[in-house]
């Protein structure tokens, strides 16, 4: 198990899997959370920026933290606790069906908790590529992991 005293400033992991975006899966996340016609409909999207059916922006984020968790699987188990939030999103190049997504990720920073010695916060870089090594989104994002040995308080800030 990873706990708060294993994370290191810095570290770059790349995810274990990638993500084959599927039309079916476009179009079936637009329908239910971004029914725009650029994500339901190939002559509509045609005629827009993207110029043909591409995913939601936020599709790919929920694609991104599929491939995160999965990595995370894969490994080592992480004592996470959860997620206070997101500090930055952008949708860079546009996803389409037929591209294959992986992503990096980097730890930018790590604190303790005054409040909660219990925890620690990280935060951490988030960059989605597609099968031709083009950024498509990146993410600054936060996270909440267990501390090892609560009692011990040794600011690591970075």
């Amino acid at each position: 198990m990873r706990y708060y005293e294993d994370l290191v400033v810095g570290e770059v992991s790349h995810s274990s899997r990638s993500y084959d975006v599927t039309r079916e899966e476009v179009i079936e996340f637009a329908g239910k959370y971004d029914p725009q016609p650029f994500h339901l409909d190939d002559e509509a999207a045609a005629k827009t920026f993207f110029g043909r059916l591409s995913a939601s922006g936020w599709h790919t984020a929920a694609m991104t933290m599929r491939m995160m968790v999965e990595t995370w699987k894969d490994g080592e188990p992480t004592a996470s606790l959860g997620s206070p939030g997101v500090d930055e999103l952008k949708w860079i190049k546009p996803v389409y069906p037929g591209d294959t997504l992986r992503v990096v990720m980097t730890l930018i920073t790590k604190r303790r908790m005054n409040s909660r010695p219990e925890m620690g916060l990280m935060k951490s870089k988030q960059e989605v590529f597609n099968q031709n090594d083009e950024l498509v989104m990146s993410m600054v994002s936060n996270g909440l992991i267990k501390v090892r040995n609560p009692d011990v308080f040794e600011d690591e800030t970075a």
